[in-house]
């Protein structure tokens, strides 16, 4: 059973995440900004699957097209994608060394970006240069301290 101080967090932080992500920045601090978003879906995908899965992907993903106003179902889709992977992998990755779990983040904000830049070049929009994949190395960057937090939720749990 889940409890409500885990569903609370889950949604204290998903929306904390979505409004760091969408608050407007100057420009070099802009192409410079994490994916929170993604990060807080990939958190609580390996955390509590159960209510952090790929539900809350989707969600996140359809504010963020709202947002962004692009294609309706892009970072949807890009999200959930990332959410099924952590799901699946979950049990094995919360085991692993820091380092192999900073990959896998960053593999998986990889992957984020990809789909939506796949998605912006088939739509027909434009896919930004060099720079669009430089929030996969800040964000990959800012998981071990999301790990950290990882290690605390999951002695709370207990």
């Amino acid at each position: 059973m889940i409890s409500t101080t885990v569903r609370s967090r889950l949604i204290l932080s998903t929306l904390a995440a979505f409004v760091l992500q969408v608050v407007p920045l100057p420009w070099w601090l802009a192409v410079v900004r994490p994916p929170l978003s993604v990060i807080t879906v990939i958190f609580w995908s390996l955390i509590a699957p159960h209510i952090g899965g790929i539900r809350l992907a989707f969600l996140v993903g359809l504010a963020l097209d709202v947002y962004h106003g692009v294609i309706f179902g892009q970072h949807a889709l890009a999200l959930s994608f990332v959410a099924y992977v952590t799901i699946r992998q979950h049990l094995v990755v919360r085991n692993k060394p820091m380092f192999e779990q900073t990959l896998l983040a960053a593999g998986l904000l990889f992957a984020f970006e990809a789909i939506t830049w796949a998605v912006d070049g088939w739509t027909g929009n434009a896919t930004g240069g060099w720079t669009r994949w430089l929030p996969v190395i800040t964000g990959a960057l800012l998981w071990p301290l999301t790990a950290a937090w990882q290690v605390s939720e999951n002695r709370a749990h207990r």
